[in-house]
């Protein structure tokens, strides 16, 4: 087991911004400092995550304070990089119990919890603004009320996954008019696929590894990703433009295992929720500045960026049905909080 300490960490993440998600592909198991005795309560972590991505260098810090402020008595062990398995092999582990804690992305979780996918409904939301007021307010109570009706405790912060952005060869994607009939890849999504028909493209789901030769030999002329995943595969090395749609937001659900959970007394709970959800907020802010960096080096690479207002787009989507039909899926009480904090959609 390699134990890593906070400064090595946050190193990490000072030295090498850019290259966040490419980083780490050993792994390791990120342990606790040295504490005076044996922990009372062990507790696993799992994610699909390189080391350096912020997301296990803010964990790490909630973890060395969980062992602090609980005099050593919890100790919590991080298994990043998929080294426990991929995403459905770790919700299997944490509802099991096999893990204590894992960080599945809301379009993950929602293969057991459909409403929380709910967050991923195409353009609903503008900015960060909208994202943290549905998710820190009403919304997010929704979904994390779902979550525990199915043996899971989720955390009350979601720590960021990114907006998804558009990248095309031809031309920018500058309205819905410049969907129409786009051969684009997709993610193997029901949501996903639903939204880009009902921009009238034509969405191919292909798995990830395959994008780039796709887009190489043109069987696609247009992928969709966070910026950092746009960098690493070097996508900018076979497309031209690159749209800041925003069109679709993800985000982690920190979650635990029901039984473990309520397994810990009182006080300790208060600890692991407070270093949690602290580091969560801190994730945000780390994911925010990555996404400025990210952009200034695909720039620098060639890529030519634009801003395309939504309202096309919501018009199209509107238009097509696709809202009427994923209010009918969600429910109304659900789609009803999502539109407090974005506005009308349906």
């Amino acid at each position: 087991m390699t134990s890593l300490t906070r400064r090595t960490m946050l190193k990490a993440i000072a030295t090498a911004p850019a290259a966040l998600p490419a980083i780490g592909a050993a792994g390791a198991v990120i342990g606790m400092p040295h504490v005076a005795r044996a922990a009372e309560f062990e507790l696993k972590y799992g994610n699909n995550l390189p080391l350096t991505h912020p997301l296990n260098i803010r964990a790490h810090e909630a973890a060395e304070r969980i062992a602090k402020e609980s005099n050593g008595k919890v100790e919590v062990k991080i298994f990043p990089n998929n080294q426990l398995g991929g995403d459905t092999d770790m919700l299997s582990q944490v509802r099991s119990g096999g893990l204590t804690f894992f960080t599945p992305s809301a379009l993950v979780i929602a293969t057991l919890v459909p409403v929380a996918a709910i967050n991923a409904v195409g353009f609903a939301f503008s900015d960060y603004d909208q994202v943290w007021k549905a998710m820190d307010g009403k919304l997010g109570a929704h979904v994390r009320n779902a979550i525990s009706k199915v043996g899971l405790h989720a955390f009350d912060k979601m720590w960021d996954n990114g907006f998804r952005q558009m990248t095309s060869g031809d031309k920018a994607i500058g309205s819905a008019a410049d969907m129409n009939g786009l051969k684009i890849r997709v993610p193997v999504s029901p949501l996903s696929i639903a939204m880009f028909k009902g921009l009238g493209a034509a969405p191919t789901s292909l798995q990830f590894s395959e994008v780039y030769s796709s887009l190489q030999t043109r069987i696609v002329d247009a992928q969709e990703n966070p910026l950092p995943i746009i960098q690493v595969a070097k996508l900018y090395e076979v497309q031209k433009f690159c749209s800041l749609s925003n069109h679709i937001w993800d985000g982690f659900w920190f979650i635990a295992n029901g039984r473990a959970w309520k397994g810990l007394p009182a006080d300790m709970q208060t600890i692991v929720a407070n270093a949690i959800n602290d580091a969560g907020m801190a994730q945000r802010g780390d994911i925010k500045a990555l996404n400025q960096s990210v952009k200034a080096d695909l720039e620098a690479k060639g890529l030519t960026f634009n801003q395309p207002a939504p309202d096309s787009f919501r018009a199209k989507l509107r238009d097509s049905g696709f809202y009427g039909e994923w209010k009918g899926r969600f429910g109304d009480e659900a789609w009803g909080l999502l539109e407090e904090a974005v506005g009308k959609l349906a």
